[in-house]
């Protein structure tokens, strides 16, 4: 079984935990799959790159999450969350994706 990129993990995550709490209006389900990827993300990259860049990862994860709410209130809710996650998924890319 192919294995899916931390890229596409970390992405999937802050799209999937904005889109899971906007339609369920439960924010902390959002909160939980937001979360779940991270982690899972975080493990990956930490494998594949190092405790360095896997704490460097995590920040950008974290960082676009909080960064999608002012930039929401400028581009709107969705095209806010698509732009941290592309960032953070060319970011994930970059330094442990590549590699492998």
């Amino acid at each position: 079984m192919a294995k899916v990129p931390s890229a596409v993990i970390a992405a999937g995550g802050l799209v999937g935990g904005y889109a899971v709490a906007r339609w369920t209006r439960q924010r902390p389900l959002g909160g939980a799959v937001l979360a779940a990827a991270g982690a899972a993300a975080a493990r990956q990259w930490r494998q594949q790159a190092g405790g360095k860049a896997a704490g460097a990862l995590s920040a950008a994860y974290v960082a676009a999450f909080a960064a999608s709410h002012p930039l929401a209130k400028r581009v709107g809710a969705w095209p806010s969350v698509f732009g941290v996650a592309g960032a953070v998924a060319l970011a994930s890319w970059a330094v442990a994706d590549r590699r492998g």
